[in-house]
């Protein structure tokens, strides 16, 4: 692990200059850190604010950068203004990240900073993730990737660093709820995210509230389905759900699993 933490470092010490792109997820606030450890003021983290992304998740990375020390900057992306991107096709990501560098480029240049770097790590390459193309076609770099980080990796090495947000749960964004082909709008946004509250506030750390039409899915590890069906008020949830704007509100019993939705693109992609 101290291999990949030099090599990381040494892609920092050749760029002198790096805006990251930071959610506030644990892949792009290891970069911001390695970044920081090596450039100091030289390294900017920057946040992309939208409908999203969850409030809670935006005040963690203001409030992280802030631990961290990076200077910290925040932009607003519009990506909901994109019909290929509110339509939800299979590359969808492909026009969020569009969005994403296309605001993130612009802004480098005018600031001084040659790079852009992303949190993409090792594993990500081996899912479907469109929104890689687009980082390239712009010239993006993803240190994590290069140097071979997996997942299991990032957390350790954050670890190590003392990131006390080192087991974070992953948070993808809000639009990673939902099924290929339904329309995505602000207010479906908004209702997912107070689902998931809702159930980050009962005690569940990894969890996705999935929206399918008027039905919310909950999808929760599967060693706490039996504790969830045992102690949580059922009715009062339920109640919560449909006050959010579901209509039905379901279990997975299958419990949760990343990338769950892309189970169909066999059938969709030709």
């Amino acid at each position: 692990m101290s291999d990949k933490l030099a090599q990381l470092q040494a892609i920092f010490r050749v760029m002198d200059r790096a805006l990251i792109a930071y959610s506030g997820g644990i892949d792009s606030t290891l970069v911001a850190k390695v970044a920081w450890d090596v450039l100091g003021d030289r390294a900017l983290a920057v946040t992309a604010n939208s409908p999203s992304l969850m409030p809670e998740d935006f005040e963690d990375a203001k409030t992280q950068a802030t631990q961290m020390g990076i200077v910290h900057r925040v932009v607003e992306t519009h990506e909901m203004d994109n019909e290929q991107y509110t339509s939800n096709p299979v590359n969808r990501c492909y026009f969020c990240k569009s969005e994403l560098h296309d605001t993130l480029r612009p802004l480098a240049d005018e600031l001084g900073y040659d790079y852009v770097v992303d949190g993409l790590n090792a594993d990500d390459l081996l899912d479907y993730r469109p929104g890689i193309a687009a980082a390239k076609e712009r010239g993006v770099r993803s240190p994590l990737a290069e140097v071979g980080i997996t997942k299991l990796e990032v957390r350790e090495l954050s670890r190590q660093l003392g990131l006390p947000w080192w087991d974070k749960p992953s948070q993808p964004c809000l639009s990673s709820r939902f099924p290929y082909g339904e329309l995505i709008t602000t207010e479906k946004l908004h209702r997912v995210g107070r689902a998931e509250r809702y159930m980050r506030d009962l005690g569940y750390r990894n969890l996705r509230v999935r929206s399918d039409g008027e039905t919310a899915r909950i999808e929760l590890m599967p060693e706490e389905i039996a504790d969830f069906t045992s102690k949580v008020d059922l009715p009062t949830l339920v109640a919560a759900f449909q006050g959010f704007g579901f209509t039905y509100v379901t279990l997975d019993l299958e419990g949760y699993k990343s990338g769950k939705l892309n189970r169909v693109l066999s059938s969709v992609i030709v």
